[in-house]
């Protein structure tokens, strides 16, 4: 896998992370910011196709992943399989958590945002690196969701502890015939994330690793109005 994309904020208009963005149809003081992340080997377009599902005062972002896997093809870590235990990289899994970090602090700048009203969240990998970012880094957020994805052995210990989490909303949406990442990911995120986020809401779905209506519903309605 090989990093092609620079991350260091430069003078001017530019961000560490290319993206796609939806404006509000006004122009409020202070929008809400959702911010998208896709899944390993995808790229800003998958997650942008949900920007109009988010209707009302809020700027949606999809961003790019910083490491490329192939032509039009991205990642936030390179992964390894072996006898069925997964391996990550660890160092691209924290410069990525970094990056993002500094995107939404990019992002709440140039947008104006309201920073009481931040939600991060992304599908498989995309849903990791929320967990990753939005645990380690809570006070910028509102609410985190994880689409069919994971919690990372190797970010427990940077997980900020209680009484710094427990104002954050977070969903947790899986599907029960997922054979990419099965269902006990999205079960063990609950259970260890339980005593530390009151507002924690979690939910199955018979799907497989996929994004379906219903579990969007389910999504609207637990982010409310924006």
């Amino acid at each position: 896998m090989e990093n092609i994309n620079k991350y260091e904020a430069t003078k001017g208009s530019e961000l560490v992370l290319q993206y796609k963005v939806k404006l509000p149809s006004a122009q409020p003081e202070k929008p809400a910011l959702v911010l998208l992340m896709h899944g390993v080997g995808s790229n800003e377009d998958d997650m942008f196709r949900l920007a109009n599902e988010f209707e009302g005062n809020v700027v949606v972002v999809s961003a790019r992943a910083p490491f490329t896997t192939a032509p039009g093809r991205y990642a936030w870590f390179a992964l390894e399989i072996t006898d069925g235990i997964r391996k990550i990289n660890e160092e691209q899994a924290e410069k990525s958590r970094q990056v993002i970090n500094l995107f939404v602090n990019q992002l709440t700048e140039r947008y104006n945002i309201d920073q009481n009203r931040v939600y991060i969240g992304g599908f498989s990998q995309g849903g990791i690196m929320s967990y990753s970012v939005g645990l380690t880094y809570p006070k910028k957020f509102t609410g985190i969701f994880a689409f069919s994805s994971r919690l990372l052995a190797e970010i427990k210990p940077l997980i900020k502890d209680k009484k710094e989490l427990e104002h954050l909303k977070l969903f947790i949406a899986h599907g029960i015939q997922d054979q990419t990442l099965v269902v006990e990911y999205g079960r063990e995120a609950r259970g260890y994330l339980s005593p530390m986020l009151p507002k924690l809401e979690y939910h199955e779905y018979e799907m497989t690793h996929t994004i379906i209506g219903e579990e969007l519903q389910d999504f609207k309605t637990w982010l409310g109005v924006l």
